[in-house]
């Protein structure tokens, strides 16, 4: 599930903390042995029950466990602490022995990647049982169909990955901002306090000093990860094939979503790096090389200034016609985003700092650290509007609470799938800890991310940039743009990406999916009608895109090409309209009640009244189901059937445009997370670069911190309304009985849920199902702009400038588009800042 992305205080990202419903089990796992490669690290790991994740089939091996690294591995960076990193791996549906590798990192930072499993691309999803319990079933589009997919939780003390263990007691009626540093010793549960609500389980520390507190330090981790789980599995390294003695470089692919803007570039620069190092024998000879050969990122932030720039765009003009702002509002925030002391200003002036004097992203330096987080915060202020406009920042289509299940934190605390998978900590959905001290050194702002991604492009290393166009926070308008800057640093695209037109995404033959700019190894897609976490609303197409760019095809149509001269055709503009439709009614989910449930509710919970089924609070009186309703569509096993009407195997090739392009309508909506402020206090004075600018950016700082107190209190007043379960549109394939024209409504134990009605991408009768939809969505149409009112007008699509004195191009030669070459990395001591526009 989705993350708080950059720009908004990434403490936000997920929101409620999953607790526990008791201690964990004592584990054991298959095989514990030392990477082959480096003796210090040590890999612990086990086969889950097939049953706790469903594959497709049998056969496909899965594999869950930890990789161990030592205190000192991250040496200059102060690692007083062990790192045990939390993998789930899934072999692919076919030939997983020569299937490629993918990596997927969901953000935050601190959001566990466990959303990304079993919420958006994962072999399998959590359903609700006959039996009222949850189970997994196949995901029908999972990227297993044409990859070995790995999953990590990552940084230390994100989802089941931890430090060292704590028990401790949590009341689920109280937030926690601060981490755990502050939850209560283990007790037993108090006198005035249903059962339900409190709860003991086992965590990681929450010592902000255990972990890494900057991406540039959670790059050398996940580098070190990599030596070890690739060593300990060999047979999925795609350097090393069957039959063959030679280990070649380790080509792999890095998908990244929300606050995956700033990790997959950073982490993909450091695996360049260590490469080039190799090379020149700077560190072990026996080191793997981890070469990528795709990064994708999803609704990725990868510009703080940009985010707030577009967020503000977005929300003012957008193809659903919706108007989030009026004029004077979006031209008040434009040009408070320019002032001196603003947004801008702040975010150049951090990237100069950290350069001068954090250029190894140590995080050691106060003077960067405080200056980084008040560019944060300054940018995220003065959007603030775009942030309170009435819906969610996550799916502009909804009101601002509404969201989907927490199914996943009730299902990941079971204590038969914590043994299962060999987790002797509790889950937890989101690390405020991590936020926490990204946050406080100011991670985001201090650029690098657009350079970084130029250098992989000119590497010869695939680059794409996938983007639902529902999306308020990491919004396609701010997508787009990253994409014409990074070309605008390479020379072979500066001016042939630009130039490329926009094409249909054909992902079957009765559906177009989206908008895609592509040139060489560069790609740009606009996914229509998806919000932030693109595979959980359009997971046919999300899939079909994923599985052309892993193995160099045409995004439109599959076809296989010559990407070094290949690029798309049509307009310069993608100016497709959306339609939005109706929200679904709200959930009180106990795990995230201060943002799930309405002040009436909290108030309820806080005073012990009502009860609690599968998660669900449901007040005192309510009839409440003890198991599954009767009236519900029974769950077959999770396991394919003859009459699955969509193939579990393959990806499509289109041959021609639809005859029928149904592309626009509400889908399932997604949780929004409503970002909040975190604790840390305004800095008495901005650490500036020039001695008199202090003076004067105090007098800014007594404003700021006003709008700030005004952001957080409109903010954390936000509540949260749940939506179906992840990837709804694809159940009707695989659940038979959903299929059927007369299937009873989806329920949660019993309780209704009202869900937009998807468009969906693949259907099992493609024609009558597109008629039927075509009628229901034109028989409730939402209003649109006309001419003479407000018509859409296309974003500005320019290249983001970089700050005076920088010049972009010594990091990126010109090379042909397809050319990968060794030669080792050309440090740049400007890269470090992107401050976009002018």
């Amino acid at each position: 599930m989705i993350q708080l992305p950059v720009i908004v205080l990434m403490s936000a990202l997920h929101a409620g903390l999953s607790i526990a419903q008791q201690y964990p089990l004592p584990v054991t796992y298959d095989t514990v042995i030392k990477s082959p490669v480096d003796p210090s690290i040590t890999i612990s790991y086990k086969t889950p029950d097939a049953r706790t994740c469903a594959t497709a089939f049998e056969a496909q091996k899965q594999y869950t466990g930890y990789v161990n690294l030592p205190p000192f591995t991250l040496e200059p960076f102060q690692q007083n602490y062990s790192i045990n990193t939390f993998f789930w791996f899934f072999e692919a549906r076919e030939n997983p022995e020569t299937a490629p590798l993918t990596i997927w990192l969901n953000g935050g930072p601190g959001s566990s990647s466990m959303f990304g499993l079993f919420g958006e691309v994962g072999p399998c999803e959590i359903i609700e049982g006959p039996d009222g319990s949850y189970t997994t079933q196949t995901r029908v589009w999972g990227w297993d169909r044409s990859s070995n997919v790995l999953f990590i939780d990552q940084p230390t003390q994100v989802g089941f990955s931890y430090d060292g263990l704590r028990n401790a007691s949590v009341d689920l009626a109280i937030p926690d901002y601060n981490g755990r540093d502050e939850l209560k010793e283990p007790s037993p549960l108090p006198a005035d306090i249903p059962e339900w609500r409190f709860k003991n389980g086992t965590f990681a520390t929450a010592i902000r000093a255990n972990t890494e507190n900057l991406t540039t330090i959670a790059a050398q981790s996940s580098w070190h990860f990599l030596q070890g789980f690739l060593s300990a599995f060999p047979q999925y390294n795609p350097g090393a094939r069957p039959h063959s003695d030679t280990v070649e470089p380790c080509h792999i692919h890095l998908f990244s979503e929300s606050y995956g803007g700033t990790y997959g570039p950073l982490f993909a620069d450091y695996y360049q790096a260590q490469n080039d190092r190799r090379e020149k024998c700077e560190i072990s000879p026996q080191a793997l090389d981890i070469r990528l050969g795709s990064l994708g990122i999803v609704n990725g932030a990868m510009d703080v200034y940009a985010s707030a720039l577009f967020g503000l765009q977005f929300v003012y003009n957008n193809t659903y016609g919706i108007e989030g702002i009026d004029l004077t509002t979006y031209e008040n925030a434009i040009s408070a985003l320019d002032v001196d002391m603003g947004c801008r200003d702040l975010v150049t002036q951090c990237g100069a700092l950290a350069r001068l004097n954090d250029p190894k992203g140590l995080g050691t330096d106060e003077d960067v650290n405080n200056l980084c987080f008040n560019a944060i915060y300054n940018c995220t202020a003065t959007a603030g509007v775009a942030y309170s406009a009435g819906r969610s920042v996550y799916d502009f289509r909804a009101g601002p609470t509404v969201g989907p299940d927490v199914a996943l934190a009730e299902y990941l605390n079971e204590e038969d799938v914590l043994q299962s998978i060999g987790a002797p900590v509790n889950f937890t959905s989101g690390s405020y800890t991590v936020a926490n001290v990204f946050q406080y050194n100011g991670d985001s702002a201090r650029g690098g991310q657009i350079a970084a991604t130029a250098d992989l492009l000119a590497r010869g290393i695939k680059v794409a940039l996938i983007y639902g166009d529902a999306d308020v926070i990491c919004n396609w308008y701010g997508g787009q743009n990253y994409s014409l800057e990074i070309a605008s640093l390479v020379p072979a695209y500066k001016t042939a990406f630009p130039e490329a037109g926009y094409a249909d995404i054909i992902v079957n033959d009765f559906y177009i999916g989206g908008a895609v700019r592509q040139y060489g190894n560069l790609s740009f897609s606009r996914i229509y009608d998806a919000g932030h976490q693109v595979p959980y609303y359009q997971p046919e197409t999300a899939f079909t895109v994923f599985t052309r760019i892993i193995q160099g095809d045409d995004i439109s149509m599959g076809r296989n090409v010559d990407l070094s001269s290949f690029g798309t055709e049509g307009p310069s503009t993608s100016d497709h309209k959306n339609i939005a439709g109706p929200s679904p009614e709200p959930i009180c989910w106990i795990r995230e009640a201060y943002l799930s449930c309405s002040e009436e509710e909290q108030a309820a919970i806080s005073a012990g009244n009502g009860t609690v089924k599968a998660g669900i609070w449901y007040p005192s009186g309510e009839d409440t189901p003890t198991s599954a309703s009767q009236d519900q569509p029974s769950v077959p096993k999770p396991q394919p059937t003859a009459t699955t009407p969509v193939a579990l195997t393959g990806a499509y090739s289109a041959t021609s445009t639809p005859t029928i392009k149904q592309t626009s309508g509400a889908s399932s909506l997604r949780l929004n997370f409503p970002f909040r402020l975190s604790r840390r206090d305004i800095p008495a004075g901005l650490v500036l670069l020039e001695d008199e600018a202090r003076d004067r950016g105090r007098n800014v700082q007594n404003g700021l911190i006003g709008g700030l107190a005004a952001a957080a209190a409109l903010l954390l007043r936000r509540k949260i309304y749940q939506g179906p379960f992840p990837d709804d549109g694809e159940k009707g394939p695989i659940v038979v009985k959903q299929v059927i024209d007369e299937a009873p409504a989806p329920t949660y134990f019993g309780r209704p849920i009202t869900r937009m009605d998807p468009i969906l991408e693949a259907s099992p009768r493609p024609s009558d199902d597109m008629k039927d939809r075509a009628a229901t969505v034109s028989s409730q149409p939402v209003p649109m702009p006309t001419t003479e009112e407000d018509p859409f007008v296309s974003p500005v699509q320019r290249s983001v400038s970089l700050p005076q004195g920088v010049e972009p191009s010594t990091r990126t030669p010109d090379r042909r588009p397809t050319e990968v070459v060794q030669a080792p990395l050309i440090p740049s001591p400007e890269s470090g800042v992107v401050a976009p526009f002018e």
